[in-house]
C-alpha cells in the first residue's frame, strides 16, 4: 500500500514485549521501566488477525521485536501461527541472541526465515559494560546455534557509538565473515533528539524510503519510530487501523517522546 507521499509500506515490524534480559545503556536506565502487565499484551490471537489483515493490504514482510522477543512465553507458537498466514512471504525476528542457544532449532522449525542478533562489540569487558550484566559468550554461542540450525540468514546488528573505535568494527567484520553473517551497522542514536539521515551507515533508514509501520505489545500502531503519533487497533476494523496509521505517516521522523525504545522494539 502507498502511503500519502507514494512510498510502499509493506513491512510490519510486531513488538511482542517490553521485558528485557538486558539493560543496555543506550535502551534503558539501569534500574528498567515500568513493565505492562501480561493481560495487557496482545495475545498471539490478536496479533496473528493483524497480520493477516496487514497482507490484504500488500504487506509481506514482519519482523518480531521486543524488549527481547524471546523472553516472551510462548513465543515459538506466534511464529508457526504467522507462519501459516496466506501472504507472508519473510518473517524475521531481532534478538540479542542470549536464549538463542535454547531457541535457534525450535524457531527454524516453526518457519522463522531471518536472525537479526544485536551485538555491539566483541570485547567482552565493554559487552558487559553495554548491557550492564550481559556475558558475551551467551551472545556468541547463540549465534552459533542459528548457525548450526540452518539459518542462511543472519545479520549482525552494531549499535556504533562516538565510542566505538574502527578496530571493533574491522573485528566484527572479520567475526561475521567468517561465519558467512552480514553486519548491519547502525549509528546511535536517541528518539528524543530530532531524526537526521545518516548518509554512511545502514540504519536507522532514511525517511524519505521508509517501507514501514509498527505494532507495540499494548495494541498501537505507530507510523513513525521518531513520532508520538499511534493509533489503537481497533478490532472490529484493524484494515481501517492499518490504512489510516500508513495514510498517517508523515514525510519525516522527528522526535518520540511518549515511548521508550525497548516498548517499539527499534
Amino acid at each position: 500500500m502507498l502511503d500519502s507521499f507514494n512510498r510502499s509500506i509493506y513491512y510490519l515490524r510486531i513488538s511482542v514485549t517490553d521485558k528485557c534480559n538486558l539493560r543496555c545503556t543506550y535502551c534503558m536506565g539501569e534500574e528498567g521501566v515500568s513493565l505492562l502487565p501480561h493481560s495487557r499484551l496482545l495475545s498471539f490471537e490478536q496479533t496473528a488477525r493483524i497480520v493477516e489483515a496487514a497482507t490484504g493490504l500488500g504487506f509481506w514482510k514482519f519482523r518480531i521485536t521486543g524488549g527481547e522477543p524471546l523472553v516472551r512465553r510462548g513465543v515459538v507458537t506466534l511464529v508457526q501461527m504467522i507462519r501459516k498466514i496466506r501472504g507472508v512471504e519473510h518473517l524475521g525476528m531481532t534478538t540479542n541472541g542470549i536464549l538463542l542457544s535454547q531457541f535457534a532449532s525450535p524457531l527454524k522449525a516453526a518457519g522463522l526465515d531471518s536472525l537479526n542478533i544485536s551485538i555491539d562489540t566483541l570485547d567482552p569487558v565493554r559487552y558487559h559494560r553495554i548491557t550492564r550484566w550481559g556475558k558475551l559468550s551467551d551472545a556468541i554461542a547463540g549465534v552459533d546455534a542459528a548457525v548450526r540450525a540452518g539459518f542462511d540468514r543472519i545479520k549482525i546488528n552494531m549499535v556504533v557509538g562516538d565510542d566505538t573505535g574502527e578496530d571493533e568494527v574491522a573485528e566484527m567484520e572479520g567475526f561475521c565473515r567468517e561465519r558467512g553473517l552480514s553486519l548491519q551497522r547502525i549509528r546511535h542514536y536517541s528518539l528524543l533528539a530530532p531524526k537526521i539521515d545518516e548518509p554512511v551507515y545502514e540504519r536507522p533508514p532514511r525517511c524519505g524510503s521508509c517501507n514501514r509501520i509498527r505494532l507495540t505489545h499494548d495494541g498501537y500502531l505507530k507510523s513513525c519510530l521518531h513520532s508520538d503519533e499511534e493509533i489503537p487497533v481497533d478490532f472490529s476494523d484493524i484494515t481501517a487501523s492499518l490504512e489510516k496509521t500508513i495514510q498517517g505517516k508523515p514525510l519525516q521522523g522527528y522526535t518520540c517522546t511518549n515511548r521508550d525504545m525497548q516498548s517499539i522494539g527499534g
